[in-house]
């Protein structure tokens, strides 16, 4: 059998077909005529603003699909693919054919699913990808990527693609954003702060960082209160620029009490190159979290907190490959104390933003739910959410239970819903994939007994999480 000019034995159509993953009619319903067709908010990711700016049109489908993803990187990892054909100098259609080697080997793990959606929404492949077809593959994505319809704008606007806010250093000029506002995409692309940083003064490459910082602001950074004057220098440029969410991603939110005097002189320590106590570490990176927190809350933003990430635990291929090349995992860190201190430390003044909490640690699940629950005030509603199932528990089993679990502890009602988190442009189908999870979560409930028969009700619901929500959280 060939269609679309790729020979394979099974078709994708057996299980991708129109109601994948909708178990009943409530659900098959909900999702057709209340999520299907709904704009994409995409309210944090790692997309490329230069990308976005120029209109990327990528030479082959490795480029577009497996530059940066370490989802997929790990998987070939662990299934014994040489780094030569990950990461390394082998051409792209030879790490293009080893990637669709590993894929029949991806069984049950959410790269099966988001793969051959992502080749089916795209490119129109309806066939399971292996190593006898990857050529085929390569080939008729190839075509249709030097097409107009499949420059960055076209990827996007095919899977209607309303809102992007990209993830960006404080000191970043943001031109590519400029770039965008006066090119012809009608879709909103806005940055958001990132101050990693100039918070982790424990890292190496903190005193450089500083220096750049202080460039960038035309400022001499040799003490705290100078620090804090660059971060808001900063703050009101990126909110020029359209930015309205920070985002933060941290192992824990420390709670250490502290006097102004002990973090300039914890500050100054850093800056001598002199090391630091785990005690101090945690006072200054809570004083900076408190100062910003203030400096959003001020200027209307949402921040976000990503928790729990244990980041570059192979430190023999962090020296050979870098950071953020999938060598991070689920931490244990204690969670519910110090981040109950931190959100109460801002509220006790009403100075804390608008708040979005993501854990990576499952066994966190129930804490982040109640903990939200804690500073909502009845100023809006879902001031304090706690966000879409993150990470390694962005798959089918983690997203039922954040959904679960917070139907069970908060307002399902009133969540913001899914966003993507990552670096490729063909990604949205993941977005299809949370909607049809979500429908079928409520669709069971439904014919079990344990939800009204109500679809318009329902249904509103659901394309209130889908998208309005977040529309309107966001004042996008």
């Amino acid at each position: 059998m060939r269609k679309n000019g790729i020979s394979a034995k099974l078709s994708t159509s057996a299980f991708l077909g129109e109601n994948f993953l909708l178990d009943n009619q409530n659900a098959v319903e909900l999702y057709h005529n209340f999520a299907k067709d709904l704009p994409i908010i995409d309210y944090h990711c790692h997309l490329s603003p230069e990308a976005i700016a120029v209109n990327q049109q990528f030479d082959n489908l490795s480029q577009v699909w497996l530059d940066g993803d370490h989802y997929k990187w790990r998987a070939m990892r662990i299934n014994g693919i040489a780094e030569k054909y990950i990461t390394g100098n082998a051409s792209d259609v030879e790490k293009f054919k080893q990637w669709a080697a590993t894929v029949p080997y991806t069984l049950r793990n959410p790269l099966y699913h988001w793969s051959h959606l992502e080749l089916k929404r795209y490119f129109g492949v309806d066939q399971l990808l292996s190593a006898q077809n990857a050529q085929a593959v390569y080939t008729h994505c190839n075509e249709l990527l030097q097409t107009p319809d499949y420059r960055v704008h076209g990827l996007l606007h095919k899977m209607g693609v309303e809102v992007i806010c990209t993830t960006d250093n404080p000191t970043d000029d943001l031109h590519f954003h400029r770039q965008i506002e006066q090119s012809p995409i009608d879709i909103k692309v806005l940055p958001t702060f990132r101050p990693d940083n100039a918070i982790l003064i424990e890292k190496d490459g903190f005193k450089d960082y500083i220096e750049k910082l202080g460039e960038i602001c035309n400022l001499e950074i040799n003490s705290y209160p100078n620090l804090l004057q660059a971060l808001e220098q900063r703050v009101d440029y990126f909110h020029q620029h359209g930015a309205r969410l920070s985002d933060h991603g941290l192992n824990r939110i420390y709670a250490e009490d502290f006097t102004a005097a002990e973090i300039e002189s914890v500050f100054r320590k850093r800056l001598d190159g002199q090391s630091l106590s785990e005690t101090e570490v945690a006072k200054f990176q809570f004083a900076v979290l408190i100062e910003l927190g203030k400096m959003y809350h001020a200027r209307g933003w949402v921040q976000q907190f990503h928790l729990g990430a244990q980041r570059n635990n192979n430190s023999r291929l962090l020296r050979q490959l870098g950071p953020d090349t999938g060598f991070d995992s689920i931490g244990d860190y204690s969670q519910a104390a110090s981040l109950a201190r931190f959100l109460d430390r801002l509220d006790t003044n009403d100075q804390l933003a608008r708040t979005i909490l993501y854990n990576l640690n499952p066994s966190d699940n129930e804490v982040f739910a109640t903990m939200v629950g804690n500073f909502n005030d009845g100023s809006m509603a879902g001031k304090v959410q706690w966000g879409s199932a993150w990470w390694f528990l962005d798959q089918l089993d983690g997203m039922e239970k954040q959904i679960n679990t917070l139907s069970n502890m908060g307002l399902v009602s009133r969540f913001v819903g899914m966003l993507t988190d990552s670096r490729s442009f063909l990604s949205y189908p993941r977005h299809e994939y949370f909607r049809r999870l979500l429908c079928n979560v409520f669709g069971q409930d439904i014919a079990k007994g344990r939800l009204p028969a109500d679809i318009d009700w329902i249904g509103k619901i659901i394309s209130d999480i889908s998208y309005h929500n977040a529309k309107q959280y966001f004042n996008f």
